[in-house]
């Protein structure tokens, strides 16, 4: 657990540096707190918060004490721990309603669409599936067209394994290994086992590839894009199959890119 903790205060070293010129230092330490509540860390204690940022315990106890009185934050009775509360999840509602993801990566979505010519496409997890946030189409007579609000199965094709790579093995095997997979065609990955091998190869590289997984004729090259240390989305191109496989070198690259800028522009 030490050597969790010590791996994760050097990742986000940044965290440590002082507030910019005209920033309000505690407000900036309340949301430097409340950013440290991860998928991977959902939980705080004082003691914990203090060490992670250098405060005095005192301080970081009127932080959370704080936040906790406009229910950002939930203080369990028995552990004192801090978990998020009710208010990040309404702020996180009307996020969604007011398209911030969309207006975030739209320059990117059309840049890669000059670049390749491809329908271009940022999925968002849901559930054991992913649904398209935003989209542009392709150019030319022969295109893939997404439906913004569409929801797709997971474990078939590129933009699935770019977000379902990077969650824990015993969420997987929750969220895929309750019933049969969907087979949509020969090329679909139906076991448990290949979809895991399928995941560890694409966290290798980075990036997925998929050849008609879902539908034949179409392929995708998909990269994941993080928030606050974790997977919030993938970013794909995708078109027919025959353009997309012959210019997938390139297309990997251009991917991989804007993903990085997906992942800047999402604040991590």
């Amino acid at each position: 657990m030490a050597e969790a903790y010590e791996a994760e205060r050097v990742d986000d070293a940044d965290d440590l540096a002082p507030p910019a010129p005209g920033v309000l230092q505690g407000a900036d330490r309340a949301l430097l707190a409340l950013l440290c509540f991860t998928e991977r860390r959902p939980e705080w204690g004082v003691s914990e918060m203090a060490r992670r940022h250098g405060w005095d315990k005192a301080v970081a106890q009127r932080i959370l004490t704080t936040l906790a009185s406009r229910s950002f934050l939930i203080c369990d009775s028995a552990t004192r721990r801090y978990r998020l509360g009710p208010a990040v999840s309404r702020l996180a509602r009307v996020g969604e309603h007011s398209g911030v993801l969309p207006s975030l990566v739209r320059p990117i979505l059309a840049g890669l669409l000059r670049e390749t010519g491809e329908s271009v496409v940022l999925n968002v997890p849901q559930g054991a599936g992913y649904r398209c946030a935003a989209a542009v189409d392709g150019t030319g007579p022969i295109r893939y067209t997404a439906i913004i609000g569409a929801v797709m199965p997971g474990h078939a094709g590129a933009s699935g394994h770019a977000i379902f790579a990077h969650y824990p093995e015993a969420e997987i095997r929750q969220l895929f290994g309750a019933t049969p997979l969907q087979r949509f065609n020969d090329h679909t990955v139906t076991g448990l086992d290949a979809l895991q091998d399928r995941y560890a190869e694409v966290r290798d590289q980075g990036y997925s590839v998929s050849h008609g997984e879902y539908d034949e004729a179409v392929a995708a090259v998909s990269a994941p894009v993080f928030q606050a240390g974790a997977v919030a989305a993938s970013l794909t191109v995708i078109g027919p199959a025959t353009r997309v496989s012959r210019a997938a070198d390139r297309i990997i690259e251009l991917v991989l890119s804007g993903a990085g800028e997906a992942t800047a522009a999402f604040g991590s």
